[in-house]
């Protein structure tokens, strides 16, 4: 079968490197448009950063969860696979360390103490993101904003998440909750990343905080994340080579040739390349990428943390917050099981304060609430320990908004980036932002190709 708009009987051939989502739906959309594609993953699964496995005797994500009807791309999918959504519990007690005191209260409470502080850290994030998946439209010479918005706007990358709310018209009480919800929402220290990132979430969110949590942290797949994946992996034709790492990417403006670890190589018109920025210095470039790529992949983001879940015996509804640097900041329990048990799942901003399998580790997590639980057992994958990941999901360093992830969507050559890190809307901490990437640096390609082999 010849691709439309083509003259000649090869069709394009496309080298996707990752089996994520993002690899995944990049695959697809160019197998609908008739291209030859191939999936080289370095892992011995498919999935990338979203991974159910069976842990502490039911499935667990061990990477990405909650998904929402409001994020369009991951709800297209929960569509066509018929998957259904289940609700994370709400709890019934909240507990709350500020200074050296825990509180104790209702959910409605806490969230209400955060009201006030957090629409500070909102400040502006209408004006900023109009068209939230246009992140930098005001910067643009065709957008209608001011020179003043503008400087806001750049002064909002160089703050923090946390600076905003470190002053004196916030309670010591107010910055610790604020501090224990970004530690956990980006996934490493708040002081250190972009206050942009949580303004634009905040604009993807109508600019309201309950609709923040609400689709970040509270609806889940009844069968996990494997529902999604494997449904558009089952649609694929394409092989999906396993445990087949690229160590080495040339490219030119005509196409592009892969390396392996084992030694073999392919060619192809056009490489697709999906792996986090934590893990592309794996990957030999040549030639080597520009200087503000090498820039963002040598300082990395701002993802150092790490996710648990721990298993109690009895059940117990919670909610917990804590300031950094305590190994988890939030908690909250996530399944009642059958045999008299509460998992709960708990977001740190340091991989290394946590081990992942140690239940003394998670003791010591519960002892920051002065929790007298027992605990039956713990688990975890270390994704920033990870070979193949680097970090967590894709949280920016303050500077990051506008000086990081964009310059991977400016190819100069027959090379192409996609994957959350680089998403226009969802960047990271959801699905949506990897199907995103992969669906439209897909329509790139097919566009570069079907031009380019036209003229020829």
């Amino acid at each position: 079968m010849n691709t439309p708009g083509h003259p000649d009987d090869r069709r394009p051939k496309v080298v996707i490197i990752g089996a994520g989502f993002a690899g995944l739906s990049a695959a697809r959309e160019l197998e609908t448009a008739g291209f030859d594609v191939v999936i080289h993953e370095a892992r011995d699964r498919i999935g990338g950063r979203a991974w159910t496995d069976t842990r502490l005797g039911r499935p667990l994500e061990m990477g990405a969860t909650w998904v929402h009807w409001h994020q369009p791309h991951v709800w297209s999918e929960i569509t066509r696979y018929g998957a259904e959504i289940v609700a994370s519990p709400f709890c019934d007690t909240a507990y709350w360390r500020t200074g050296d005191t825990v509180k104790k209260g209702t959910e409605d409470e806490l969230d209400g103490l955060l009201a006030r502080p957090m629409a500070k850290i909102f400040e502006n994030s209408h004006d900023f993101f109009p068209q939230p998946y246009r992140p930098l439209a005001i910067l643009g010479d065709d957008f209608p904003a001011s020179e003043e918005l503008k400087e806001k706007f750049r002064q909002a990358d160089d703050a923090s998440v946390m600076d905003a709310v470190c002053t004196d018209e916030f309670t010591p009480e107010e910055r610790d909750l604020c501090d224990g919800y970004w530690s956990a929402g980006y996934i490493g220290n708040p002081y250190e990343g972009s206050a942009l990132m949580a303004k634009q979430w905040a604009a993807l969110c109508d600019n309201r905080l309950a609709l923040v949590d609400e689709q970040t942290l509270r609806f889940k797949l009844v069968d996990g994340m494997q529902r999604l994946y494997n449904g558009i992996a089952g649609d694929l034709d394409c092989p999906i080579h396993l445990n087949s790492p690229v160590s080495r990417v040339e490219h030119t403006a005509d196409g592009a040739r892969i390396t392996l670890e084992s030694g073999e190589s392919e060619s192809a018109d056009a490489v697709i390349v999906t792996v986090p920025v934590g893990a592309l210095c794996n990957i030999e470039f040549s030639p080597v990428l520009r200087p503000d790529m090498c820039r963002v992949i040598d300082r990395k983001w701002n993802s150092t943390g790490a996710k648990i879940w721990i298993k109690v015996k009895g059940h117990h509804s919670i909610l917990c917050y804590a300031p950094s640097p305590g190994p988890v900041t939030v908690m909250r329990s996530e399944y009642f099981t059958d045999d008299d048990a509460t998992i709960l799942v708990g977001f740190g901003p340091d991989h290394t304060a946590i081990d992942l399998e140690d239940p003394d580790s998670a003791r010591r997590i519960l002892d920051v609430w002065n929790l007298d639980l027992e605990v039956i057992g713990c688990t975890g994958h270390d994704w920033v320990a990870d070979k193949y990941s680097g970090q967590a999901w894709a949280t920016l360093r303050k500077g990051q908004f506008i000086d990081g992830w964009s310059h991977f969507l400016a190819p100069d050559s027959r090379l192409y980036f996609a994957g959350a890190d680089w998403a226009n809307g969802w960047r990271g901490v959801v699905v949506d932002g990897a199907l995103e990437s992969g669906i439209s640096q897909a329509r790139a390609v097919i566009r570069e190709l079907r031009g380019t082999r036209t003229a020829d």
